[in-house]
């Protein structure tokens, strides 16, 4: 009896058959495939809101919009691949006055790692999810996608991936669906990367399968982050109603369920600032497994410090207070993520002692500095931010991730396990790219951007063109 394929099986076969051939796809073609996938989508908005509002609790606008930025980010992608924005190719031709020695001719490219597993989010089931950036920017780099839903939101993942798979060969892209097939696609040969958003415990997890493998592979996991908050003192002089105003907004915006919200922040008068927040309020969580969770986590930092905004058992917004002595003594605090609409405010006596505090507080995927004019202290507290985040933030919010060429969207470790790779903006691709460089190969069998008069930005014997 000829045995069924299980869905799993299919898909990685899928991927695998189709690996070679969806790697010397022409840039343009990769292009016209993300853009028809980007217009399927769009075309099925009236069909695809309404599904992730029944699935999400999320409102209609902002399911409207998250929709408009993924199909955004797809042509982005589009764009950067018909202009050779995505490789990073190097000439150096044959020098025999090379200073080390005769130099030969030795170019370099970058090749598709091979077909690549997506962890689809919660928080985002579109910008994140089936056809989010780790999933865009994997198809751009020429590799198969296999994408795990998340089981927050099962039909809108279905019906997504059937519009996307219509929009590529068979075999480039499949959704599975289950923990158990995640766990067994991680360690699967034919799977070469792995990208993840998602909790610190089920993100170190699945990093340390895909670390034990016979053949380790990489991990690009986005995993948890407080993004740490400084209001310096100049700055508290000169606009104090504006911070506060602004903290609480960015605070409880999707009800606290972004990665980039402002879990901790420091500031010079703790009661002042404290006073100035005004009144909070955030709508339902996606799930009530979510729900659960920041319940449970809000209880275990109400341990450690004192709760003087909003009421545990309600699930709503919950302000925590302590001062940068307690956090010295105890820094596993700042680290301490409640995913949701809660935020742990720590007063500082000086500026040095919030620069101690900033050189314990762990990777971050963003760090934020409330300045002012001319502010003696902002200098160095952005310099130490730099060290532990991502993204450093002057006089904004951490919320409002923009999908842009320079934009980075990870950090040292626990914000993410890759911290010289982003999973937002064009440069994602780079996660799914593996150089490798040519030496002395005739012009007519180097890959096409390689070769001799072709177009595309460069650097040519150490020189960029374009």
């Amino acid at each position: 009896m000829t045995e069924i394929p299980t869905p799993l099986e299919q898909a990685l076969a899928g991927a695998a058959d189709t690996a070679r051939a969806t790697a010397r796809t022409a840039p343009g073609e990769r292009a016209v495939r993300l853009r028809a996938a980007a217009d399927a989508l769009d075309a099925a908005a009236g069909e695809l809101v309404p599904i992730a509002m029944a699935e999400t609790r999320l409102p209609e606008a902002r399911l409207t919009g998250e929709l408009a930025r993924t199909t955004f980010q797809a042509r982005l992608f589009a764009d950067r691949l018909e202009a050779g924005l995505l490789h990073d190719v190097r000439i150096d031709h044959a020098d025999p006055d090379w200073p080390m020695g005769a130099r030969p001719d030795v170019r370099r490219t970058q090749v598709p790692i091979g077909p690549v597993l997506v962890f689809a989010a919660s928080n985002f089931p579109f910008a994140f999810s089936v056809f989010g950036g780790d999933t865009v920017s994997a198809l751009a780099a020429g590799c198969p996608v296999v994408v795990k839903a998340h089981p927050g939101h099962p039909e809108l993942s279905r019906r997504t991936a059937e519009l996307v798979a219509a929009a590529f060969p068979e075999g480039v892209f499949a959704l599975i669906e289950g923990e158990q097939a995640g766990a067994d696609a991680v360690q699967d040969p034919r799977i070469r990367a792995v990208g993840f958003t998602g909790s610190t415990r089920g993100g170190r997890a699945l990093f340390d399968l895909a670390a034990r493998r016979p053949d380790p592979i990489p991990f690009y996991g986005e995993l948890g982050s407080t993004n740490p908050v400084v209001v310096t003192p100049a700055a508290w002089a000169e606009r104090a109603g504006e911070i506060a105003t602004g903290f609480a907004g960015s605070m409880v915006l999707g009800s606290g369920q972004f990665c980039t919200k402002p879990g901790v922040v420091l500031v010079p008068d703790a009661d002042a600032f404290l006073d100035a927040v005004p009144e909070l309020s955030a709508g339902p969580m996606l799930n009530e497994r979510i729900s659960s969770a920041y319940r449970t986590a809000a209880e275990e930092m109400a341990g450690a410090a004192e709760v003087v905004r909003g009421d545990l058992g309600s699930g709503g917004p919950v302000l925590f207070r302590t001062d940068a002595d307690a956090v010295l003594a105890r820094p596993e605090l700042l680290g301490q993520e409640v995913f949701g609409p809660a935020a742990l405010v720590v007063g500082y006596a000086g500026i040095d002692q919030a620069l101690a505090v900033l050189d314990v507080v762990g990777g971050q995927l963003t760090g934020t500095v409330q300045g002012a004019a001319d502010d003696p202290d902002a200098g160095e507290v952005i310099a130490r931010l730099a060290e532990h985040a991502g993204r450093v933030i002057w006089n904004g919010w951490p919320t409002g991730v923009t999908v842009s060429d320079a934009q980075h969207h990870g950090g040292p470790y626990p914000s993410s396990t890759a911290p010289l790779h982003t999973s937002v903006g064009t440069a994602a691709a780079e996660r799914f790219l593996r150089p490798v460089a040519f030496q002395s190969v005739p012009d007519a069998l180097l890959p096409a951007e390689l070769r001799d008069g072709a177009e595309g930005p460069r650097r040519l014997d150490g020189a960029p063109t374009v």
